[in-house]
This record gives C-alpha cells, structure tokens and sequence, in this order.
C-alpha cells in the first residue's frame, strides 16, 4: 500500500509540474515587431529629415486655418515615439498566441499652419518610411491612458486598448459598445475578435468572392462623410478588406 501511495503521489506531482509548465506557456505572449533603439534612432532620423518636415509644411487638414505668409511652425518630436499595434489574423483565428503585431510608430507633430498632426513611420522591409501624417495627437493621449501597458488599435472599428499581460482594457471601444475602462481577459478579447471576423479572413467566402472590393495591402484611411451619413470604413486584416459600417465618431482627417 505505502509503495501504491508513493507512486499515486510521484504522479499527482508530476501533473502539477505539467500544469504549471502549461499555464506558462499558455500565458500571453507580447506582441511582435517591437521597435529596437536602432529602430528609435531611425525614426528619429526620419522623422526629423527635411523631407518630413516639407510634407508637414504642406500638409492642410480641412477646415484649418490659412496659416500667416511669414509662419511655419512644421515640425515632429521625435522624442516621443509611440508603438502602435494591430491584431493579427492568426490571433484571431486561434493559429497563433501572438496577440498582435506592430502597425506603425507614431511621432507628434505640428503642420505648417500650427495644426496638430502625426507622422506615422511604417517598417518597410529594412528601412522606415513616413507612410501618412494624420490629424490630431490621438496616439500620444491614448498611450499616456495606456500607463505602461502596450497600444493596440483595432482599426475595423476605431476601438483601442491597452494590453497588460493577459488583461486588455478599453480605452476608446467606438462602436463595440464597450464602455472605456472596460477591463477584458486576452482570451475574451479574442472570442471577441473572432465573432466579428473569423468568416472574413483570408481564405473565407468573404475574401474569395471578394466583398470587401478586392484591394491589397494595409488600408487605415477613412473617408470623408456627408453631413449627416454614416461612413463606412474600410480596412485590413490579414489581406483582407473589411468595411465597417455604423461608426458615429467624426472621421480622423488623414493625408495619405
């Protein structure tokens, strides 16, 4: 009997040491693509070039104001880069525990007129490129709300998060209807992801009949709305077009 318990008892040890083993590799990973510092020096560079500050100083967001003849205030802080991060259509159809990967890094700026914009660099290959200059500083607040914790956007529907390990929480849930401050689990994150689109991933029906208009690529622009429509908003995940439709915030005003 003593020699019954001993073995029952190695056992239940060594399904202890399994579980533990399990739930650690079951833990969120973080997500791919983090800017190095030779990624941070390189953006800096870029983003401070005088190609970037020429586009910053030809950069009108509608509605601006006619900036004075003699005035040019065009100009990025490189100084403040922030990581922004996508979900990945792997995460969302379960083949992968890599939550996300990096979308671009955005630096505050200002436009010739004075206006606040930000550049977005974009990784291309081995080198960094200056893929858009948008309006607003939107990034920088939601990173400073995101207290240390990584940015993620979820473009399809403008709704952005702050991921810390397996906890994710709402900062801005735009039409999901989750409030900010929301807290979720990663993995009810992802159930989450996977009910708006897993039938729209590469290689569904939604992506073989083309429904989302057989583009290519990234696509993050939003387009302008009438007075009173609703925009339907575009966007990519995993090569697929996606549009949204029924978002009630104001369109980001962007420059491609």
């Amino acid at each position: 009997m003593s020699v019954l318990r001993k073995a029952m008892g190695a056992a239940v040890l060594a399904g202890a040491a399994m579980l533990a083993t399990t739930g650690a590799a079951s833990a969120a990973n973080g997500p791919a693509g983090t800017p190095t510092a030779a990624d941070t020096a390189a953006i800096g560079q870029l983003t401070g070039s005088r190609a970037t500050v020429d586009r910053l100083a030809s950069t009108k967001f509608p509605g601006a104001h006619a900036a004075a003849a003699t005035a040019n205030t065009a100009k990025a802080d490189p100084r403040t880069q922030v990581a922004v991060y996508e979900p990945t259509a792997a995460f969302v159809a379960g083949k992968s525990d890599v939550p996300a990967e990096l979308a671009y890094v955005a630096v505050p700026a200002r436009t010739g007129d004075g206006a606040e914009a930000t550049v977005w660099a974009e990784r291309q290959g081995p080198a960094w490129t200056v893929v858009n200059v948008a309006s607003g500083d939107y990034e920088q607040r939601y990173a400073q709300a995101a207290a240390g914790g990584y940015l993620l956007h979820e473009p399809q529907v403008n709704a952005w998060y702050a991921v810390h390990g397996d906890a994710v929480t709402v900062l801005d849930g735009s039409v999901t209807g989750l409030a900010a401050g929301t807290k979720l689990a990663l993995a009810d994150y992802r159930a989450a992801l996977h009910d708006r689109y897993a039938d729209k991933l590469p290689g569904s029906a939604y992506d073989r009949d083309g429904a989302g208009g057989g583009y290519g690529g990234r696509e993050r622009a939003v387009p302008a709305a009438e007075p009173g429509e609703v925009p339907v908003l575009p966007f990519v995940l995993g090569g697929v077009v996606l549009l949204a439709a029924g978002a009630v915030v104001v369109p980001r005003l962007r420059r491609q």
